[in-house]
């Protein structure tokens, strides 16, 4: 597989999210294509006032489930996990399963839930517990039921956090590879990775990777190619969707690289699907942001795009475009066992919002 040189990809991904500032967006709106099977909430009311970073799964028992932080707002105390279960055709009242009250000292709050339906095993729920992104530390817990009901949570070791945004993978061996990150280093944001050979019970770090290209990348998702290889795409702070390569089942991965898709500082998330094309969910938009969000790129549209080789994307659906406050943010996508492909991402901080697309007409 040939690729472009760091440098030059990395100025054409900012050429592309420029253009993406000057209004080249336009697919086709989520309602009028006909790949999209549905759309709608998970809820419509809530107890609390904001909502962000959902997850979904489909569980051993054939049902989707989908989880979501929930509280006063982002950084809040009282912002705990939240879980819906999809049952006879409609998604059940989210239910809070986990907290971040501390048998000492403050309540914390709680961050980005992963779920993980660990083969021929429970359901896995983590998540991560703490004042900020840069003193966080990782949390899980199991059901046994399809998330009807939870253990106790249990604390990951040090140095290990789990899943930061995106779900694990299962490789080839039976190994499960975990993409994470951090935040607020020396040297800035770094992947990395997290392996587990023995389900879960004990977990080994890789990385961070090394920079390539200048880029700082969170919340990678990992994808399968053809030739054994694994790819990681993710979000970076320079207008652009990152990517890494792995040709030794992610025991090393290459420097960090741009793709040709823009990212606005927004998380993104990405899967193989079973035809084996890539596809990803993510912000075709670059920086500017508006004056009621500084620092932050415009999280709008909301666009899905396919690729068939990691590298060279095509824009094939827009979910969302229409302005708002606090846009269409942090996707998550799964493909499920009947072959459709589920995605839920934060409507405007308000609410979640759960879309099928049909894969054959992408």
């Amino acid at each position: 597989m040939h690729l472009p040189s760091r440098t030059s990809r990395f100025q054409r991904s900012l050429q592309v999210a420029a253009l993406a500032l000057a209004g080249v967006v336009g697919v086709s709106a989520a309602g009028a294509h006909p790949a999209v099977v549905s759309s709608e909430f998970i809820y419509e009311t809530a107890s609390y006032p904001s909502c962000h970073a959902s997850t979904i799964a489909e569980t051993t028992q054939g049902h989707l489930v989908a989880a979501w932080f929930g509280g006063t707002h982002e950084r809040h105390p009282d912002v705990g996990i939240w879980v819906s279960r999809h049952e006879n055709g409609a998604w059940t009242e989210g239910v809070e399963v986990a907290n971040g009250v501390q048998a000492e000292g403050p309540r914390m709050p709680t961050w980005n839930p992963v779920l993980f339906q660990a083969p021929g095993g429970p359901l896995l729920l983590f998540y991560k517990v703490g004042p900020n992104p840069r003193e966080w530390w990782g949390m899980v817990m199991e059901s046994k039921d399809g998330g009807v009901s939870w253990g106790k949570p249990r604390r990951l070791p040090d140095g290990i956090l789990g899943p930061i945004k995106n779900k694990p993978v299962v490789l080839p061996d039976g190994s499960w590879l975990s993409p994470s990150s951090t935040e607020g280093n020396e040297d800035g944001w770094l992947v990395h990775f997290e392996h587990s050979r023995d389900a879960g019970a004990t977990w080994e770090k890789i990385g961070p990777v090394a920079k390539g290209a200048p880029l700082d990348g969170i919340q990678p998702s990992v994808l399968f190619h053809a030739d054994g290889k694994l790819e990681a795409v993710f979000r970076t702070k320079q207008g652009t969707v990152g990517m890494t390569w792995s040709e030794d089942g992610g025991r090393t991965w290459s420097g960090l690289s741009a793709t040709d898709l823009p990212n606005p500082n927004s998380g993104t998330d990405a899967v193989t699907l079973v035809d084996g094309r890539q596809l990803i969910v993510y912000n075709h938009s670059g920086h500017s942001p508006p004056p009621q969000r500084p620092g932050k790129g415009l999280r709008y549209p909301l666009d899905v795009a396919l690729s068939d080789d990691g590298v060279s994307w095509r824009r094939v659906v827009t979910l969302e475009t229409e302005p708002c406050d606090a846009g269409y943010a942090y996707p998550a996508v799964i493909q499920g066992g009947d072959g459709r492909i589920h995605i839920t991402y934060t409507w405007d901080r308000k609410r979640i919002k759960h879309v099928v697309l049909d894969p054959k007409r992408l």
